[in-house]
């Protein structure tokens, strides 16, 4: 058994829980709020981030590109042609370019400033940085959204998918990464038509059905997010 440390709009977090499923992974997800700097969480990885994974009695698995590789070592070898990393060494660097562009840098010059400043304040007290939005901090996030977002749309326009010719890590982390921001109304799908028809095809596959579920009380997704035509 996985057990997933996670938050439900934590951008590496999704990543992992999209493939997992596309492995068939069964994963018992715990919800962490970082920012709680619980002790126990802190004992599996001091830095305190997510997501983290934990097999059965093994060790902490901390971060989501050394849990992509651990997923593909233990399942992808099996999965044939459903495997989400490439054979060639070349293609497998793209790869795993792509998935720390999107984790990590689309993630912090964009879908991070938005989900912390529209959701996670209102979940942090006010004491420790919770409480109203900073518009300027969203309106940079919002720039810099259209420049990934541009990105992806030429990644699209030019590849069957966003790392080449078939579903790959990629696409699953740029999928976390803008579901998150969906989800809050914040990707101006009317800017790019290949970003949007390829989230289209991502989003129709059945490991994306939990993360549509998922509601936060005190906001509702925008009106698109569920939507496989939006």
């Amino acid at each position: 058994m996985i057990t997933l440390y996670h938050h439900p709009f934590s951008v590496q977090s999704r990543f992992i829980r999209l493939a997992s499923a596309e492995y068939g992974i069964q994963v018992e997800c715990v919800v962490e709020r970082p920012w709680e700097r619980r002790d126990a969480f802190l004992l599996m990885n001091p830095a305190g981030t997510l997501p983290v994974v934990v097999e059965n009695d093994g060790p902490a698995i901390v971060g989501a590109l050394p849990i992509m590789e651990y997923l593909d070592e233990t399942r992808g070898f099996v999965a044939g042609d459903k495997r989400l990393m490439p054979n060639h060494p070349d293609a497998r660097a793209e790869v795993r370019r792509l998935v720390d562009w999107f984790c990590g840098k689309f993630d912090a010059e964009a879908v991070g400033y938005l989900v912390h400043e529209k959701l996670f304040k209102l979940e942090i007290p006010r004491a420790d940085g919770g409480g109203e939005p900073d518009s300027t901090v969203l309106r940079v996030a919002r720039t810099n959204m259209r420049h990934h977002l541009k990105y992806i749309g030429y990644l699209a326009a030019t590849r069957d998918w966003l790392a080449g010719p078939r579903l790959s890590f990629a696409d699953l982390a740029a999928a976390a990464a803008l579901s998150c921001a969906d989800y809050l109304g914040e990707v101006p799908w009317d800017e790019d038509e290949n970003a949007r028809n390829w989230y289209s095809r991502v989003k129709s596959r059945p490991s994306f059905r939990p993360l549509l579920l998922e509601k936060v009380l005190a906001m509702p997704p925008a009106a698109a997010y569920a939507d496989l035509d939006f």
